[in-house]
This record gives structure tokens, C-alpha cells and sequence, in this order.
């Protein structure tokens, strides 16, 4: 093959090598999808936790929804009413309705110090391991573990366990209801409550009341004392548990004060007091 064959063959290469690409150019302007701004917009304004506290996968997922119209443009619980109200303006609409904020709650107070052990458990130091062991080392079936799991997955620091009454302690300030740890508890201890919730029950046992005692000292003994204090008929007993609602309670905190074992928590400072 002499030198001339040889640049020949490389030119020929070269061409086609243009030509290809002119062509891929060419397609790709036919075929382009166009830049939705407007998702582009919105995903900018998201914070990018990609918690999935919105229901879809990560921040990507929720601009999606949120350009096309199918999740309202306060959706994402990280970013609240400010995030809202950007992507309000973003997407042509008025102002964002005020969301109530939510924040994880711990629907038990049977720390080491109301609730007893059955064994000392020395496994791996997670609940979910610890749920496999005959049901948990807790009295009480229902109670929290206090060994961390919630705290390790959370991914804003909004969750740490008491040193030594061994429960799950959640900080409000920094809690934005993303709904891992609820999604990890065997024991169902947590659930997402609004934050303007100043009273609440921090019980799921629904066992006798002697075997209740006999596990916990804080626990629900469904004696209905609750129920019958409530001068707004705000309670309700359903599987011997009081269920409160929360659009006629009216924060007196009777119920917190009849509850013999304090299975009802009530933030006192929030008290209304009736003229």
C-alpha cells in the first residue's frame, strides 16, 4: 500500500467521520425534546434533600409532579411555606396556602423508667434486630426500643435517644416530617402529627389494663376518664384507646389532667383557659 492509498483511505474516514456527526447533529434537532423551564425552575427552588418525604422519588420526581400538575406546589415538606411560595410564583399561581407543618411523634413514654424488661438484651444495637428476639427486650409489646434505628436513618439529626431513660427523644425545630424513621420503627412507635397538636395520646397498648400496669406505669388503661372530662367532645374510645379531634379540641387539657397514668400528654403551656 503506497502512502498515497493511505491518505486517501484516512481522508475517506475522515469525511465519513464528518458527515456521521453532521447527521447525529441533525437528529438531535429533530428529535430534541424541548427544555421544560418550568420543571427546571421548580427543581431549583426544591432544597435537594431527595428524602422522598414527598412521596416521590427524590427532588427530580417531585418537580416533575409538581410542573405537570400533579402534586400542589406545597408538597414538599422540607422546604415548607417559603419553598411554597416560590414555586407558587413559579407556576403562575397565587400565593401558597399556609401547609400545617408536621413533625415525627413518639407514641410512648415507657422509657427505663416506667417500663419494664423482660431480659437484658446484649445483641446488635438496632430495634429492628432487637423486634426478632422474642418480640423485643420491652414489657410491653409496644413500647420503644431505644435503640437508635430512627436516629441513624434520619438525615437531618432530628431524632436522638436519651441517654438514660433509653427512649427516642424528637426535636421539632429540626424534624421536617420526612417519614424515615416512621418507615423503619418495628414497634409502628412513631407517626407524623401536626406540630399544632398540644395534645396527644402517647399510647398504643391495647391490652387489659391490669396487664398494661403490669408492663408500664405510663401505659393506657382505656378507663375512659379521658373521654368523660372532655367538655368539648373532643374524645372519642376506639379499641380502648382515646382518639382526639383535634378540630374541637379546644387545648382546656381536662383529659391530661383526669388520665391517671399521664398516657395523655399535653403541652401545659399551650392551656386555654375558659373565661
Amino acid at each position: 500500500m503506497t502512502v498515497v492509498n493511505i491518505l486517501i483511505a484516512a481522508v475517506a474516514l475522515g469525511l465519513m467521520g464528518l458527515l456521521f456527526g453532521l447527521l447525529l447533529m441533525g437528529t438531535e434537532k429533530v428529535f430534541a425534546i424541548p427544555a421544560d423551564e418550568k420543571r427546571d425552575a421548580v427543581r431549583a427552588a426544591l432544597p435537594g434533600a431527595n428524602c422522598g418525604a414527598c412521596g416521590y422519588p427524590g427532588c427530580d420526581g417531585c418537580a416533575d409532579a409538581i410542573a405537570c400538575g400533579k402534586a400542589p406546589v406545597n408538597v414538599c415538606p422540607v422546604g415548607g411555606k417559603p419553598v411554597a411560595d416560590k414555586i407558587s410564583a413559579i407556576m403562575g399561581n397565587a400565593e401558597a396556602a399556609d401547609a400545617v407543618r408536621k413533625v415525627a411523634s413518639v407514641i410512648c413514654q415507657g422509657d427505663s423508667e416506667h417500663c419494664k424488661e423482660k431480659f437484658e438484651y446484649r445483641g446488635m444495637q438496632d430495634c429492628v434486630a432487637a423486634s426478632v428476639v422474642n418480640d423485643g427486650n420491652k414489657a410491653c409489646k409496644f413500647a420503644c426500643l431505644g435503640l437508635g434505628t430512627c436516629a441513624r436513618v434520619c438525615p437531618f439529626d432530628a431524632i436522638h435517644v436519651d441517654p438514660v431513660k433509653k427512649i427516642a427523644v424528637v426535636d421539632d425545630e429540626k424534624c421536617v416530617a420526612c417519614g424515615k424513621c416512621v418507615a423503619i420503627c418495628p414497634k409502628g412507635v412513631l407517626s407524623l402529627r401536626p406540630v399544632t397538636e398540644d395534645v396527644t395520646v402517647r399510647c398504643r397498648n391495647t391490652e387489659p389494663a391490669k396487664k398494661v400496669l403490669s408492663a408500664c406505669s405510663t401505659g393506657c388503661i382505656h378507663c375512659g376518664k379521658c373521654f368523660r372530662s372532655c367538655p368539648h367532645g373532643a374524645i372519642t374510645m376506639t379499641n380502648g384507646l382515646p382518639v382526639i379531634d383535634q378540630s374541637k379540641c379546644q387545648h382546656c387539657m381536662a383529659c391530661a389532667d383526669a388520665c391517671p397514668t399521664k398516657a395523655m400528654w399535653a403541652n401545659f403551656d399551650k392551656r386555654k383557659v375558659s373565661a
